[in-house]
This record gives structure tokens, C-alpha cells and sequence, in this order.
């Protein structure tokens, strides 16, 4: 039998570990990069760019275009690899913690 009041002492701990995991997104950091290497993006847990690396050679008017759309490519790269990261540390952090209940949907959290 569903044992309710286990149930809501398990959330002050899902909350708890929750919170411990969002702490740890925050101070992570990722980069991925375009072109072989070429362009190279950080970004951190909040999902900002805080590094953009480019090699030199692209820096010229007729590699505009291409630039642009490597830089694009390594920052969506670096977006998508801190994604996968949050959501193993959240799996992480709360796993065990609450049962599977049917329609219990705590997709926005990251879980």
C-alpha cells in the first residue's frame, strides 16, 4: 500500500538533493567546438557563453559566413552537452528518492 506520509517525507529530501544538484549544475562548464576544432565554445551550468575560441586562420571577409555558422554550430554543441550534464546530475542526485508513480511528471525539473 502507498504509504503517503513516507511519501511527503521524502520530498523535503527530494527538495534538499534537488537543490544540492542545481548548486553543482551552476558551477559547471562546458565546450564543444565547429570545424575540426576550429571554433570552440564554453558554456556554464546557467547556459552563458563564457568562452569563444577561434583559430585565427577564419578571420579573414571571405570566411564571414562560415564563421558565423561554426560559431553557431559550437555554442548549440556546448548548449546540448551542458543539457545531458544537468539532467545526469539531477538523475543522479534524486534517484532512489520517490517511487514511480503513473502521470508524476517531474520533466521540468530536469529529472
Amino acid at each position: 500500500m502507498f504509504d503517503m506520509m513516507k511519501m511527503m517525507g521524502k520530498l523535503g529530501e527530494v527538495k534538499t538533493r534537488m537543490a544540492e544538484a542545481q548548486e553543482a549544475i551552476a558551477k559547471m562548464e562546458v565546450s564543444a567546438d565547429a570545424g575540426a576544432g576550429m571554433v570552440k565554445a564554453t558554456i556554464n551550468g546557467s547556459r552563458k557563453l563564457t568562452g569563444l575560441e577561434i583559430d585565427p586562420s577564419l578571420l579573414n571577409a571571405q570566411d564571414a559566413g562560415m564563421l558565423r555558422d561554426l560559431v553557431i554550430a559550437a555554442v548549440n554543441n556546448a548548449a546540448t552537452k551542458m543539457e545531458e550534464l544537468s539532467k545526469e546530475e539531477m538523475k543522479k542526485k534524486t534517484e532512489g528518492l520517490l517511487p514511480n508513480i503513473p502521470g508524476l511528471d517531474l520533466g521540468a525539473f530536469g529529472i
